[in-house]
């Protein structure tokens, strides 16, 4: 298995077990944003813990909770980390559990490799892009031997569509009416049309491990929010493609908030 692909998957893991130590206390630490969304004990504590396994390779870091670099300063990378330390805050606020740690490696604003750690499950999905392989395991405890993981072990697919259901991934938290419109377009070329409701990237998971078919992301994300999860996602074949460009969304970009995008098999 790839190297770096091994250093993300440890400093994942690392980063939930520090989370589900916060998770369980009365008091979250919940501040609030200049943008009002929330920031808690948790999301600093787990980026420190990436950050201290990241810095000792060679690429630069995007994080959600580190300061943000001037686009004169990122322009010339050719391959850096991007990191959510705590997908889904509001998730975690609400401790309905749809929270996870999210870091991918990119190149020339290509995702490489992409982890999704589900701490409150355990659950924990890796890819690496270039091998066409996604894999996902179910841990017993916060802890990993990343030397006993096997990429061609443990596969997820996504489904083949048929005309008979169309299970469409839904925000838990940011449902937009333009996501309901797609919802209701479709429901002339199918018999039935669920909404799968899934908070942070786990949305991405669920199309790549084949628990839902779509997933039209019509509302504001960021970089850090979609990396890991479309590394997943194209490694099992998938394509998460922009609303803007019809091609699919980059990284590192001067402007950091991705545009309105979908998650689908074409």
């Amino acid at each position: 298995m790839n190297l770096n692909l091994k250093i993300a998957i440890k400093a994942a893991v690392d980063g939930g077990a520090e989370i589900m130590k916060i998770y369980q206390k009365e008091d979250l630490g919940v501040e609030y944003k200049e943008d009002n969304s929330p920031l808690t004990l948790a999301d600093k504590k787990c980026n420190d813990i990436i950050n201290s396994y990241l810095i000792n390779t060679e690429f630069p870091i995007i994080s959600e909770e580190n300061k943000q670099l001037d686009f004169s300063e990122r322009k010339d990378w050719e391959t850096c980390w991007i990191v959510d330390p705590l997908d889904g805050t509001k998730e975690f606020v609400k401790r309905n559990g749809e929270f996870t740690v999210n870091i991918a490696l990119v190149k020339n604003g290509i995702p490489q490799l992409g982890v999704i750690y589900v701490p409150d499950t355990k659950e924990l999905y890796f890819a690496d892009v270039n091998k066409k392989n996604a894999s996902k395991v179910v841990l017993i405890k916060h802890e990993i031997n990343v030397d006993d993981l096997d990429l061609s072990l443990n596969n997820i697919k996504p489904n083949k569509l048929n005309k008979k259901m169309l299970k469409v991934v839904g925000s838990r938290s940011h449902m937009s009416e333009a996501t309901q419109d797609f919802v209701d377009s479709m429901k002339d070329d199918f018999d039935e049309v669920e909404i799968v409701s899934k908070g942070s990237s786990l949305k991405f998971c669920l199309v790549a491990e084949g628990k839902a078919d779509v997933y039209p992301r019509f509302a504001p994300t960021m970089e850090w929010d979609t990396a890991a999860g479309q590394a997943i996602c194209e490694a099992v074949g998938l394509k998460v493609i922009s609303n803007d460009t019809n091609k699919p969304l980059l990284y590192n970009k001067e402007n950091l908030l991705n545009p309105w995008f979908s998650v689908s098999k074409c």
